[in-house]
């Protein structure tokens, strides 16, 4: 194995911050626009942070919870609460009052950074059930109440306080004593069911993970604007969004939201983000619309562009030949439409990486054609995350790529996909049973079914979330789904059917395309709950069901379904924070409509 140069993720930014401490590591927005911190000036806000948490008595091992969204001060906490050998504990900024006190009682966190005084009033409310926690440190200034203390993050770095001489060997040589083995981070599960586990990760869990990463993308350099929106609590953010980022001296931009994320593309034209399948999904239905509403000519000018793009990719990329007169061709194609496009990504986009759940092999193949190939890879949280990636060199759309180095994957007996490697968590917190079942021999079991093909493996679903039918068919959901969502009138899909006769399908219609429908068709509605029963909508709806029903085998076929008026969000607990289905809360939550479709015809 090759010798990663860095012993943790502190002595990473040290190091980096005296390679080039004047260059732009950070770039976040400030009262209405958009400052920097160079890598010399994030490492000595770092420290500062680290010198305050060591006022409070923080020790090595120790676990500080960070409940904020994305923001600088996220990072520079981050830093500090690994600099002086403690471990972090993100929790997500949607999470409810009850979640957050799961959390922060099951890893025992006394201080815990705030972004603001919503997520401190989340606390107040479970104030009486969190004993252990001591202190709040708010990245904005607002006053506490007794019995909760607050002070701001500048108050605990003493900002106007430079670190001393003394300070930073002191700092410093606490650095020098962690290691590889050290616990880095405690990230719970968001899950799409059950209590969530504690996963425990080492620095060299996620310094391998990074490392190895950027060696087999090998497209990063300290030249690349990498913009971030994806939840750092997250691990697919943590470790490509933003250490992997670290790592390479690239400079790392925070957009304002997700909301904002084509208007911040606009503004600093990065060239990498790390993204999940549900953006691009929307960006894919969000063209197509365009192109819908197109005169016909240029309609016809566009898929011309679109067939060329396909067969250029295939040689070039799938089967490794050198076209040149397809060359020619696929460049006019670029300059009359492709280059337009990717102007609506900043005009700078080189790349992105994609995780967390399955990209739709044609949405792939599109972003690959339009000249923004997509690196859509495999991993969970427990493997810090990344085991399988594509790369320019190794694609094959519909799978999750080919192994990292020194990374073995094998498929077991029923389908499931085992993991060893040094990305592979050191264990569940607090839960030495789960860890016995997830681990054995060192191999990871990950819970999903797939197989090998010539080296590149192939996710075809969650091992719990397989539906066996009531005839005994194994039928995995995701891809059923995925087909749906092709579709211009589906906006979000939910197949259902364990343990039923047949499948059935939750349906979230594309609101423009429904509006448009109904304006056409002088339909009269009151609102999306009257328009989605209305008799020619439904009918409408049946057809394409049917249409995709023609194209998947007998017993995937969606038998039945409902249209839902509102679609499926975080805030409604349809989804998690990276935007996967929750499986049990929706089949719980919409069981009167799931078992309205099963009535007629009995179980």
């Amino acid at each position: 194995m090759v010798d990663i140069p860095y012993r943790s993720i502190p002595d990473m930014l040290r190091k980096n911050a005296a390679a080039f401490p004047g260059k732009l590591a950070l770039k976040y927005r400030k009262q209405g626009r958009f400052v920097t911190l160079s890598y010399g000036e994030y490492y000595q806000r770092a420290l500062m942070a680290a010198r305050g948490l060591k006022k409070c008595g923080v020790k090595p091992g120790e676990h500080v919870a960070i409940l904020s969204e994305n923001r600088v001060g996220w990072v520079i906490a981050d830093m500090g609460i690994l600099s002086i050998g403690g471990v972090t504990v993100p929790i997500y900024a949607t999470n409810t009052p009850e979640q957050i006190e799961y959390v922060l009682n099951h890893c025992g966190a006394r201080i815990v950074f705030v972004s603001n005084k919503y997520q401190y009033a989340k606390l107040l409310k479970v104030r009486e059930r969190i004993p252990a926690l001591e202190l709040v440190v708010s990245f904005e200034r607002f006053l506490g109440e007794a019995g909760l203390p607050v002070c701001t993050f500048y108050q605990l770095s003493e900002i106007d306080f430079p670190i001393s001489a003394r300070e930073r060997s002191e700092l410093e040589a606490g650095i020098d004593c962690i290691g590889a083995d050290d616990i880095l981070t405690l990230i719970y599960t968001s899950g799409t069911t059950g209590v969530p586990k504690g996963v425990m990760l080492s620095h060299g869990n996620i310094l391998f993970d990074a490392w190895y990463g950027i060696r087999k993308i090998g497209l990063l350099s300290e030249r690349e604007v990498v913009l971030s929106f994806l939840p750092m609590s997250h691990v697919l953010e943590r470790t490509l969004g933003y250490y992997m980022t670290i790592m390479s001296g690239t400079m790392l931009v925070f957009a304002d939201s997700i909301e904002k994320v084509p208007e911040n593309m606009m503004e600093v034209r990065p060239t990498v983000m790390v993204s999940v399948p549900r953006l691009f999904e929307k960006i894919y239905s969000r063209i197509f619309e365009n192109v819908h509403q197109m005169p016909a000519l240029k309609r016809t000018l566009f898929h011309w562009a679109v067939g060329i793009g396909k067969e250029y990719v295939e040689a070039r990329y799938i089967e490794g030949r050198s076209t040149p007169f397809l060359a020619l061709k696929y460049n006019i194609a670029d300059r009359l439409i492709f280059a337009k496009l990717r102007e609506k990504f900043g005009g700078s986009m080189k790349m992105f990486a994609s995780g967390g759940a399955p990209l739709d092999k044609t949405i792939n193949e599109f972003f690959w054609v339009i000249g923004l190939p997509i690196f859509e890879g495999y991993g969970l949280t427990e493997t810090s995350p990344a085991i399988t990636v594509n790369t320019m060199e190794q694609i094959r759309f519909g799978s999750v790529g080919t192994v990292l180095e020194h990374t073995e994957v094998r498929v077991d007996a029923d389908g499931e996909i085992l993991v060893r490697g040094p990305q592979v968590m050191v264990g569940y917190y607090k839960d030495p049973e789960a860890t016995g079942e997830a681990i054995s021999d060192g191999w990871f079991r990950t819970g999903d079914i797939g197989h090998l093909e010539n080296g590149f493996l192939y996710i075809t679903d969650r091992k719990k979330e397989l539906i066996i039918t009531a005839g005994g068919k194994n039928v995995a959901p995701q891809p059923i789904e995925n087909e749906l969502k092709l579709d211009k009138y589906i906006s979000s899909a939910f197949v259902y059917g364990d343990r039923k006769p047949y499948l059935t399908a939750l349906l979230v219609p594309n609101l423009e395309r429904i509006i448009e429908f109904a304006r056409e068709r002088h339909i009269n509605y009151y609102d999306m709950d009257d328009l989605v029963i209305k008799e020619q909508v439904v009918k409408l709806y049946v057809q394409r069901v049917e249409e995709i029903n023609s194209r998947l085998a007998p017993y995937e076929t969606i038998k039945k379904f409902v249209l839902l008026p509102r679609d499926f969000s975080i805030e409604g607990g349809e989804l998690t924070p990276t935007l996967k289905l929750r499986r049990k809360m929706i089949s719980e939550k919409y069981l009167d409509k799931i078992e309205s479709m099963y009535a007629e015809n009995g179980n």
